[in-house]
C-alpha cells in the first residue's frame, strides 16, 4: 500500500516592514515548526504589498529582508518551496478568472476593506470609500488565488486571518458550481498554529508589538542599537526592593520568550521577592536576546548583500512554484473555454 502524501501548508509572508520579534514569535517560528507535518511551501507575497508601499526601494528592500530573514531563522530551501509571488504569472492570470466569477457582496463582507470604510466614517468623511484602492478590495481574490494555484490543503493563519481561508473556499465553490469541479480535490482550510494568535508579544511601549505603533524591536538590529531598544521598554515607578508584579511588565513577557524554562522561573522569584529592578531584568532580556541572534546576524547580513546566493534561491523556488502552478492554470482554461479540451 502506498504511503499517504503528506498535505500541503502554504504560508504567505507580506514585505511591509522590517522583520522584528513579535513576528519571530506570531509567525515565523509557529510556521516554521510545520515543516516536520506538512509538505511546506512559503512565499514572499510582493504584490500584496503594493496595497499599502509607495516606495520601490522599501519593497525591494523588505522583500529581500523577508526572504533573508525566513532563511536565517531556519526556512530550508532545499526541502521546502520558497518564491516570490511576482515571479508567478500564472497567479495573475487565475487572480482575473477568479475575480468573474466572485460577487461583489463577498468582497464587501471582507474584514479589510469593512475596517477601511469604518475609519472613515468614524473620521466624519463623506464619501466612504475614500483612500481605499481595488488593490486592498480585490486582496481576497488574490489571496484566494495563492492558495488554490498551489494545491494547498492548510493555510497556518492567525484567528483573525481565518476569513481568507473561508473566502478561498468559497470563491473555489463558485468556479466549481459555474464550470466543473477543478477546485474539488482540495478545498483548504484554516489551521492555527500554537502561538500564532495566543503569543502576542508587546512592544517598547507596552501596547502590542507593531509597525504601525513604532514599538518594534527589529530581528537583527546591530547590539547598540538592541541595547538602547530594550533600555527603553516601559517600566513602572516601583523602587527597587518593592516586590513587583512580572505579569504586568513588557520586559518581562519577552523575557519569557527568549529565556530558558529556569532563567524565567528565577527571574519571576527575584522580582516578586523584590530587590531586583526592571533595569536588571531589561539587562538580563538584552543578554538573552543578543546571545540568540549574534551567530544569526552574520548569516543575515550575508544573505540580504546584493549579489548573495538568495537571489538563486528564490529563481530556483520560482521555478518549482511555477511548474505546480501551471497545471491548475490549464485545467482552468479549459473549463471556462480559453484552451480546447
Amino acid at each position: 500500500m502506498a504511503a499517504q502524501q503528506p498535505k500541503v501548508s502554504l504560508t504567505g509572508i507580506k514585505p511591509t516592514g522590517e522583520p522584528h520579534l513579535g513576528n519571530y514569535i506570531g509567525a515565523i517560528r509557529p510556521s516554521l515548526e510545520l515543516t516536520s507535518t506538512y509538505e511546506s511551501i512559503y512565499f514572499i507575497a510582493d504584490y500584496h504589498a503594493l496595497t499599502s508601499i509607495r516606495d520601490r526601494r522599501e519593497l525591494a528592500s523588505y522583500t529581500r529582508s523577508v526572504a533573508a530573514t525566513w532563511i536565517t531563522l531556519g526556512l530550508d530551501p532545499a526541502r521546502t518551496v520558497f518564491y516570490r509571488q511576482s515571479d508567478v504569472p500564472e497567479i495573475f492570470e487565475l487572480s482575473w478568472v477568479l475575480s468573474c466569477v466572485t460577487g461583489k457582496g463577498l468582497m464587501n463582507r471582507a474584514h479589510a476593506y469593512k475596517a477601511a470604510r469604518d475609519r472613515n466614517a468614524e473620521s466624519g468623511v463623506a464619501d466612504l470609500d475614500a483612500g481605499i484602492n481595488m488593490g486592498l478590495f480585490n486582496y481576497p481574490i488574490l489571496m484566494a488565488v495563492d492558495i488554490l494555484i498551489m494545491n494547498t490543503d492548510v493555510v497556518p493563519v492567525g484567528q483573525d486571518q481565518s476569513q481568507h481561508v473561508e473566502y478561498a473556499a468559497d470563491i473555489a465553490g463558485s468556479f466549481n458550481h459555474l464550470f466543473g469541479d477543478v477546485f474539488s480535490l482540495r478545498i483548504p482550510e484554516g489551521i492555527y498554529p500554537a502561538g500564532s494568535s495566543a503569543r502576542t508579544l508587546p512592544g517598547t511601549d507596552g501596547r502590542k508589538m507593531s509597525k504601525s505603533y513604532k514599538n518594534t524591536i527589529p530581528l537583527f538590529a546591530p547590539e547598540k542599537q538592541l541595547r538602547k531598544l530594550i533600555r527603553g521598554i516601559v517600566s513602572d515607578s516601583t523602587p527597587v526592593e518593592q516586590p513587583k508584579d512580572p505579569d504586568a511588565s513588557a520586559a518581562f513577557a519577552l523575557f519569557e520568550n527568549f529565556a530558558t524554562p529556569e532563567a524565567v522561573k528565577d527571574m519571576r522569584a527575584r522580582l516578586e521577592q523584590g530587590g531586583t529592578g526592571w533595569g536588571e531584568l531589561k539587562n538580563a532580556l538584552f543578554e538573552t536576546v543578543n546571545a540568540w541572534l549574534s551567530p544569526l546576524r552574520e548569516q543575515y547580513e550575508a544573505l540580504v548583500a546584493p549579489g548573495s546566493e538568495l537571489d538563486a534561491i528564490l529563481d530556483a523556488g520560482a521555478e518549482q512554484a511555477r511548474d505546480r502552478a501551471r497545471p491548475v492554470l490549464q485545467g482552468v482554461r479549459r473549463a471556462v473555454g480559453i484552451s480546447p479540451l
